[in-house]
């Protein structure tokens, strides 16, 4: 078994609890109460208990520490502590309409003597298939106890990419129809499945080669970045920065693949 922090313990096991119950909602899906919060975004009974759930188990191991949350929003904590990041459901229409492809999400975002933030600790745990993505810092990333690397392939014509399509009130469509119009006649396949962490940890995990989305949240995507990096690949902007979380742009791949979709991405935007 891979070692890994008290930290990572406390995380993984208020994801199981919080997913015992979404498997159970999941289930009887037909018989939730659903209201909107937005256009074509609805938010569940489910996702907000499962929410409820990780608050409650992580404040109460770390009472100092401050939240980032996709229903609750902002806990203020220790301004000198982490905070913990997290999207209790992510892949809530996937949810809502009995498609079996969600997660939950959490990361730990802690302060550096530099005064800038980075993550370092992420879970992607899906419930239903009980597959805990995991990573911590300097220590790789792992499918329980299975060390990931991201895919080794280096053609564009064998790789398979994830995306996320804007929708109803949602993303940039020109921008992204530019960049499929790039990408896709290059490549072996385009996937849409409806939740960026798990599209993230599936980059981590090898089973996609590359992903791009824009107009997304920390919560979507933190734990799911550092997967990638700890697995060895590269998570950039659109530009090829390292500034996808401040210009909401995300760029993810091994490193040959990812020269290439750079360029792509690159040439589609000038």
């Amino acid at each position: 078994m891979p070692s890994h922090s008290g930290l990572f313990t406390v995380i993984e096991r208020a994801a199981r609890k919080a997913g015992t119950a979404l498997r159970r909602d999941f289930n009887e899906v037909s018989h939730l109460q659903v209201s909107r919060k937005g256009p074509a975004d609805f938010v569940s009974i489910a996702d907000k208990r499962a929410e409820q759930t990780l608050f409650e188990e992580l404040r109460r191991a770390r009472p100092d520490w401050g939240f980032l949350m996709e229903e609750g929003g902002e806990v203020a904590g220790d301004p000198d502590k982490p905070r913990f990041i997290i999207d209790p459901l992510d892949g809530t229409s996937n949810f809502l309409h009995g498609i079996p492809h969600f997660a939950i999400s959490i990361a730990v975002e802690e302060p550096t003597p530099s005064g800038k933030r980075e993550i370092t600790t992420g879970l992607v745990y899906q419930p239903l298939t009980d597959e805990s993505f995991w990573a911590e810092k300097g220590r790789g990333a792992w499918l329980t106890d299975q060390r990931l690397r991201v895919s080794a392939r280096r053609d564009l014509s064998e790789a398979l990419i994830a995306t996320g399509i804007p929708f109803l009130g949602h993303g940039d469509f020109v921008q992204w129809s530019r960049i499929f119009g790039a990408i896709a006649p290059e490549v072996a396949g385009i996937r849409r499945l409806g939740a960026a962490a798990l599209d993230l940890a599936w980059v981590a995990a090898g089973r996609f080669d590359g992903y791009w989305e824009s107009g997304l949240k920390p919560w979507d995507t933190a734990a799911g970045m550092l997967l990638v990096k700890e697995a060895g690949g590269y998570v950039t902007d659109f530009r090829g920065a390292d500034k996808a979380m401040e210009r909401n742009e995300f760029l993810a791949g091994n490193d040959g693949l990812h020269v290439k979709l750079h360029k792509l991405v690159a040439g589609a935007l000038r």
